[in-house]
């Protein structure tokens, strides 16, 4: 299993959690783990997916997934789970 972290992070608007899970539907990635919250009109989403059928590489989905945040108004990152996890080491 390969897992990855996505973040997404903006001004809450209708169609961003349906816009991201149809784009990653699309791929083949299968969401393991989310979590969203909405704080004063903030929308934050954090997703543990699996990226094992996807027949993209990784570099080339997180940026297709950093575009898709510019079209619909929020900054969403995508880490592989090794490269978070030493980036959050305490």
């Amino acid at each position: 299993m390969k897992k990855t972290i996505i973040t997404v992070v903006g001004k809450d608007t209708v169609g961003i959690i349906a816009k991201v899970c149809t784009y990653l539907a699309e791929n083949k990635i299968n969401i393991l783990d989310i979590s969203q919250t909405i704080v004063q009109g903030y929308f934050n989403m954090m997703m543990i997916v699996d990226t094992s059928e996807a027949s993209k590489k990784s570099a080339e989905l997180a940026e297709e997934l950093r575009t898709l945040g510019e079209e619909i108004g929020v900054v969403i990152k995508c880490q592989k789970e090794e490269i978070f996890d030493m980036m959050h080491r305490i």
